[in-house]
């Protein structure tokens, strides 16, 4: 399980989290929502220690990672939202120094490679330089690296952009298949019918806050809302406020 209790984080005056309390439970496939700038990478990189919170508590799997970042890494299996990777380096070489990283070798690490090599239909770029991969492809390698240690809990930042439809189904089927083993799956993204289609649970965080939890459904039946699009923008109180815009842009 993956949780925040009264978690702030502020860049100087900015404050990036503002008191966040939320729960992502094991079995269930969790979204993160929320406009940019609302605190979503934020709360992902506290999961692994790549930012530490003013004040509050972050805990995975029982692990604070702000004081053990290490254990937490064994546990989570990051993707980030910016593709970060050793562009001189091959997939192959790259798959190969993460995997002695956590210990995956052997069998084991022959295994889990050809199987994640051949989901994300990797094998033609193996051999090549992750500079000269395209974003989809280096969107696939930064996933498959997530995967490679086979964590217990598995936080995705905005996995399926640069995605193709063939491997953005692959990485939907994935993340259900985790939930069902009794793992925690968060994700973040933009794409709100995604979210819609694909989460058990959405939190929506506006300027730091929580706004809104719970079910596709129980979310829009709460906010009165058609679909969850309608819902979040109730939520962050865009609607109104993109409404009032648009009507002064026509008045003009």
């Amino acid at each position: 399980m993956l949780s925040y209790l009264d978690v702030t984080k502020l860049y100087g005056e900015v404050k990036a989290l503002d008191g966040v309390t939320v729960e992502f439970r094991p079995g269930v496939v969790n979204a993160l929502l929320g406009p940019n700038g609302s605190g979503k990478s934020t709360m992902m990189k506290m999961a692994v220690g790549l930012v530490r919170p003013d004040s509050g508590q972050v805990r995975v799997n029982g692990v604070d990672p702000a004081r053990d970042p290490l254990a937490a890494r064994r546990i989570v299996g990051y993707s980030p939202e910016e593709i970060v990777l050793y562009e001189s380096l091959t997939p192959a070489e790259l798959f190969s120094f993460v995997g002695s990283i956590y210990g995956v070798r052997g069998d084991a690490f022959g295994e889990r490679t050809n199987v994640l090599i051949r989901l994300f239909r990797l094998e033609e770029c193996m051999g090549k330089l992750i500079g000269e991969l395209s974003h989809g492809n280096r969107r696939k390698v930064s996933i498959a690296l997530a995967l490679l240690h086979d964590p217990e809990v598995i936080i995705l930042d905005e996995p399926f952009s640069g995605l193709d439809p063939q491997a953005g189904k692959i990485l939907k089927e994935l993340l259900r298949k985790y939930a069902s083993e009794g793992r925690t799956v968060l994700f973040s993204t933009h794409v709100l019918e995604l979210a819609e289609a694909v989460a058990d649970r959405v939190t929506i965080l506006h300027r730091g806050r929580v706004v809104g939890f719970g079910t596709p459904s129980d979310l829009k039946e709460r906010l009165a809302a058609a679909d969850l699009e309608t819902a979040f923008l109730k939520a962050t109180g865009l609607s109104e406020e993109v409404r009032g815009l648009l009507e002064t842009l026509w008045g003009s």
